[in-house]
């Protein structure tokens, strides 16, 4: 499986070409906890200085989007390293005065660095967003014009340029964003380059005689499927390389997004928001250098030794346990030790790099830590309860009244184990109903910890009434299942694996019974 998933890809031009350099890129200095959402950041210079030495290696020019938290220093810096150029941004809202100051601000730059600032940009998505009106925008865009010799533009996704055509009027160039990610209807990643051109083309026609700027376009390298779009490393650097590589064929100026991942935008956009970068944001490490094979999951090898050594563990518990109590266990007994040890090595190194990318905060690191641990001990508590022949407990034999709890070791790690699954499982179902743009499927950790569940289900008693809580569960993911995967669509298929585990918690939870044999 290793094989198949970690095989490198082999790319016709290389995400990042050492004998041709980028156009351009966009670039946010944000690292670790800093963030532009907190008004009192501020970049030093030597750390805008670092990046920009480090840029100036494989672009001639940089995008900014603001000139606030440091960033009205980039264009002094960038002169003074040599080598590149700078788009400088200006970035509006609904705050008028803020907006006069970054005019102000972004208009005196252009004067002192006229050989470093190539042009404006007037407001990156405002109307987007809904911040101003048409009118507003076009008023300080010509009122930008009349102050500066540079080209003066406005950068927006695509679409709304043709719903606001005066703004073409009041422009110097039309800078458009194609996201083939985000598009309404989403681009899978081996067609996203074509999609890039076509929509290019499409507005060079609808706004003929200026030229057309891709000021954003690219793809992220982690986080969750949108239908048949799946962010990876082996798509991000696939969709970079065609689209840089139609770009010099075809003659038009592209700046891609982003120079660096940008841990931040992952409170606002979610993992995908937050790795778009062309270098990791922690180690500021080139994801893709040059010459080298690009692959998904570098670390495969650990990751296979990880996933053996949890198989092993599981066998290892269950013949310890046949040990102390020498019986011959069924042959679905074992079988069931052995399709819990497989999934959960097969899944591991799976399970442990997406809970590395996608934890977010305290609370995100505790919520898919909780759960990649639950799915390693799922199989090893189940697989000592199925070769000892016991039934999984419900959670009134853990949580009930203390004359009906039943605290074995056993029975306490199997209702703990299974409880924490449960709740997890429950929240980022609910997740996908009510709030689902931003949200990963769990996949992989879920399919560790529900299977062995499953299977250990098959050693329940048929008698007894249904415990309430169970079928609680078990009723909120199977209907959260079916919205989800209607939601989802059949191309995505982290939905359809993830729902189809919350319909197997469901089973399981709902075979529950309250006669139970002895803990």
């Amino acid at each position: 499986m290793w094989w198949w998933l970690a095989t490198p890809i082999t790319l016709a031009r290389a995400p990042i070409d050492p004998s041709s350099k980028l156009q351009c890129v966009s670039y946010a200095p944000f690292r670790g906890d800093q963030t532009p959402l907190d008004p009192s950041t501020h970049i030093e210079a030597a750390q805008l200085e670092q990046d920009l030495r480090q840029l100036k290696e494989i672009t001639d020019c940089v995008r900014t989007y603001s000139i606030e938290n440091g960033l009205d220093q980039v264009p002094a810096i960038a002169t003074k390293v040599g080598g590149l150029k700078v788009i400088q941004g200006i970035w509006l809202g609904s705050n008028r005065s803020k907006n006069f100051s970054q005019v102000a601000t972004a208009v005196r730059l252009s004067k002192e660095f006229p050989d470093t600032i190539t042009s404006l940009v007037v407001g990156n998505e405002v109307l987007l967003r809904g911040e101003m009106t048409t009118a507003d925008l076009v008023a300080i865009i010509r009122s930008v014009k009349a102050q500066v010799t540079v080209p003066v533009t406005y950068a927006d996704v695509w679409e709304y340029w043709l719903k606001n055509r005066e703004v073409y009027d009041a422009v110097d160039f039309v800078t458009i964003h194609i996201l083939p990610f985000w598009e309404d209807f989403p681009i899978r990643a081996k067609f996203a380059a074509s999609h890039v051109n076509q929509i290019r083309q499409r507005m060079a026609v609808a706004f003929p005689g200026k030229e057309i700027l891709i000021g954003e376009t690219g793809w992220p390298s982690q986080g969750r499927m949108r239908e048949g779009a799946l962010p990876s490393r082996t798509n991000q650097a696939r969709v970079v390389s065609e689209i840089l590589g139609l770009a010099k064929e075809q003659g038009f100026r592209v700046n891609l997004i982003e120079a660096y991942d940008q841990p931040w935008k992952r409170q606002i956009e979610g993992t995908m928001g937050g790795y778009w970068g062309l270098f990791d944001s922690v180690r500021r490490a080139l994801k893709y250098p040059p010459g080298e094979p690009i692959s998904n999951f570098p670390l495969w090898k650990w990751y296979i030794g990880a996933g053996m050594a949890v198989s092993v563990l599981v066998f290892a518990v269950a013949g310890l346990t046949l040990r102390r109590r020498p019986w011959t266990p069924r042959f679905s007994a074992w079988l069931g030790v052995g399709i819990s040890a497989t999934s959960a090595g097969m899944l591991f190194g799976i399970a442990a790099d997406k809970m590395y990318y996608e934890s977010y905060g305290w609370g995100g690191w505790l919520q898919w830590g909780a759960l990649l641990a639950a799915g390693v001990l799922s199989p090893i508590f189940c697989a000592q309860a199925l070769v000892s022949g016991r039934g999984l407990p419900t959670f009134l034999d853990i949580l009930g009244p203390r004359e009906e709890r039943k605290w074995s070791k056993l029975t306490a790690a199997l209702g703990l184990t299974l409880a924490v699954t449960a709740v997890i499982a429950a929240e980022t179902a609910l997740g996908f109903v009510f709030d689902p743009r931003y949200r990963d499927f769990p996949f992989a950790s879920l399919t560790m910890a529900v299977v062995p569940f499953a299977l250990l289900m098959l050693n329940r008693p048929q008698t007894g009434a249904r415990p309430i809580a169970e079928s609680v569960f078990a009723g909120l993911l199977a209907l959260s299942a079916a919205y989800v995967l209607i939601n989802e669509g059949r191309d995505n298929w982290q939905s359809l694996w993830t729902c189809a585990m919350y319909l197997l918690l469901a089973l399981t939870l709902w075979r529950a019974r309250a006669a139970q044999s002895p803990g």
